[in-house]
């Protein structure tokens, strides 16, 4: 590991605090040391207060933020004396430890102290660095972990037993540090949790942070358990998304919501889901406490969810009554699931929170695989693993609910998805909590939105193929599929019947009317495995109920369009599957409205450009948000009982009313 200080930086820095976000980006940079919003850091200062009286204060991270992107605001000022006094107390729960912290803290709008703050205030260095460094917990989560690290760092670091994060360990580490650190101390250890670092200035506590996990990694890398071989590459598997849409079914049906399903494609994780020693390397527990609340006790190892969740309420059981504070079972649904055909997949209520669990988990696979190579892989005790999962301030966390966003953890695909409608149907469903899957021809709609819950393919829907290859993309992604958004669609310009050539009527019907069918038939499978039913919603047009000269192949595709969506419903709706309709009119904020076009078709009806945009009987001018923002309200519980329903969005047209 390379220390990324920069002096230059550095000295641009006017004060304490704001070398402490430095050199915390810093760490936060290194996924080997700190991985979302894992990790801590801390600085204390001296400052006057509004009377005129100074006080010293500890600056530790607040709840919530990352090292990777912490700024100022992200540090709570907490009275220094008082922490102090807390970590000479005997007990103190810690939902009383995090009140106390609260308020003492110097601004009221701060967000909530660390845990840590005690045990930071307890460290009597200026800087503080705490990192979960890959190397350091390999070395801790073997049988001879602490015989290890004593014999790696000697005197110059303090060795703390495990103790579960809070108020107990600050008070154990109040009473230890004192006793066994000395002129050489330098950090401290925590078995089975992570490394400490002090410095009187930022750049010696980094710099010292970035030494000692070197070391703990040259240490493995002489006993030949550091550089892990190449993973042996294997073909891809067949298509998996019926398995995979099915597997997520049963994990949401125990989760009591839709789940995000995600599998982790890269070869080091699939090889890790065949290993012949599974059953015994990943039962155990996570690498860290840390990891628990993310990846829960164990993950699933081929068995059938009903079968895990039994294990785990079993699990519970047995741990329950040795608990300190009264428990309730949290969902008996797994997050980290490991299969020989599927391969490793992990779960979570949204993208970002199953991205989260698989990156933790990927790091979980090289800490196992490396503590194998040096010994052996020997994780917390399960009853450790309890006490965090049901830790009182999660447990708190977790009782405050809050209103989840309308789709939370379900999976929308949207045609035709670069532009226009199709984009605006896009940001509708992202707005409301989706995952959504857009496919388009133009290989923009790859890079279209750089954010997890987005997945962009380059998809030609009049090619069966490669609509098979979108949909085992989007489910291997997200898990599966609970809605569609059929929108994409051509326009030719107007040709009369009797011009209007036999090739031109083919692509017509190609693409609004042939995809259409078949991006429906490979989605049904799907659609019935949808944790709250299945849902479609169609982008039709007004010329449906009012086609218009020169537009027969447009008008005629749609037309049949409309009725494939109505004999859809008929059938689908056993199903528990409803399809939905929109016909809009005259938006013109599309790539296929330019200035010239909209320009030459107000002149051919002798209006404005601004009176042709609202030729309609209410005078306004339909945009693609509004028929996206009716095709997402279709999608969710206001259309929960209606299929087959056709909604004009088009400001009234007096032919089709």
């Amino acid at each position: 590991m390379h220390s990324l200080w920069n002096d230059t930086d550095a000295a641009a820095l006017t004060n304490d605090l704001a070398l402490r976000v430095y050199s915390s980006r810093l760490l936060g940079q290194e996924p080997a040391l700190v991985l979302h919003g894992g990790g801590n850091t801390s600085v204390k200062v001296r400052e006057t207060n509004t009377v005129g009286e100074q006080e010293d204060l500890l600056y530790v991270k607040g709840s919530g933020w990352d090292l990777a992107t912490i700024e100022a605001p992200g540090y709570v000022p907490v009275r220094l004396a008082h922490l102090l006094k807390l970590a000479q107390l005997e007990e103190l729960s810690d939902s009383a430890m995090v009140n106390e912290l609260k308020t003492h803290t110097t601004i009221a709008s701060a967000p909530t102290p660390s845990v840590e703050a005690i045990l930071h205030a307890a460290l009597p260095y200026k800087f503080v660095d705490h990192t979960h460094a890959d190397a350091v917990v390999t070395i801790t989560n073997t049988p001879d972990g602490e015989a290890r690290i004593r014999a790696l760092y000697g005197d110059r670091v303090v060795v703390i037993p495990y103790v579960m994060p809070g108020f107990d360990l600050a008070r154990l580490v109040a009473t230890l540090f004192a006793k066994q650190s000395g002129p050489h101390t330098v950090g401290m250890v925590l078995m089975n949790h992570g490394i400490f670092s002090f410095g009187e200035s930022a750049k010696e506590s980094y710099e010292r942070m970035i030494q000692l996990v070197t070391e703990a990694e040259d240490y493995l890398a002489e006993n030949g358990a550091w550089i892990l071989p190449e993973p042996v590459q294997v073909e891809d598997v067949p298509p998996l998304r019926e398995n995979i849409a099915r597997l997520r079914a049963d994990i949401s049906a125990h989760l009591g919501a839709a789940a995000i399903v995600s599998r982790r494609d890269d070869p080091r994780a699939c090889e890790f889901a065949r290993r012949d020693d599974l059953a015994r390397i990943a039962q155990q527990g996570p690498a860290t406490p840390d990891h628990v609340i993310r990846t829960k006790r164990v993950p699933m190892l081929g068995r059938d969810v009903a079968t895990y969740a039994s294990d785990y309420r079993t699990y519970f059981q047995a741990n329950a009554a040795k608990s300190r504070v009264p428990v309730t079972m949290l969902d008996p649904a797994p997050r980290v699931i490991l299969d020989r055909a599927l391969g490793t997949l992990t779960v979570g209520r949204s993208s970002k929170e199953a991205d989260i669990v698989g990156d933790i988990y990927r790091h979980t696979i090289d800490i196992i695989s490396r503590a194998e190579k040096l010994d052996r892989w020997q994780a917390l005790p399960e009853f450790d693993i309890f006490e965090v999962e049901y830790w009182e301030l999660e447990q708190a966390k977790l009782n405050k609910g809050g209103k989840s966003p309308m789709f939370q953890g379900e999976v929308a695909l949207v045609t035709g998805a670069a532009s226009g409608i199709g984009r605006a149907c896009v940001e509708s469903l992202l707005k409301r909590g989706a995952a959504v899957v857009g496919l388009d021809l133009n290989p923009e709609i790859i890079n279209l939105l750089p954010r997890s819950d987005f997945l962009g393919v380059r998809c030609d829907v009049t090619d069966m193929t490669a609509i098979q290859a979108a949909l085992e993309s989007a489910v291997r992604r997200f898990g599966g599929l609970d809605m569609v958004v059929l929108n994409a669609g051509m326009f030719p310009g107007g040709r009369a019947v009797a011009e209007l050539d036999d090739e031109l009527w083919r692509k017509v019907m190609a693409v609004n009317l042939d995809a259409n069918l078949s991006v429906l038939r490979e989605s049904y499978p799907l659609l019935k495995l949808a944790p709250n039913k299945g849902r479609v919603a169609v982008v039709g047009s007004k010329n449906v109920p009012a086609p218009g000269p020169g537009a027969a192949a447009y008008s005629a595709s749609k037309a049949a369009l409309n009725q494939l969506i109505r004999v859809s419903a008929l059938e689908w709706a056993k199903d528990g599957i409803r399809i939905n309709s929109v016909h809009p009119d005259a938006v013109f904020d599309t790539g296929l409205w330019t200035d010239e076009v909209l320009a030459a078709r107000a002149a051919h009806y002798g209006m404005t450009v601004e009176a042709y945009k609202t030729k309609n009987l209410l005078r306004t001018e339909v945009h693609s948000a509004d028929v996206a923002e009716m095709v997402a309200e279709m999608l969710g519980p206001l259309f929960a009982k209606t299929t087959a329903a056709q909604v004009p969005i088009d400001g009234g047209n007096d032919r089709v009313i």
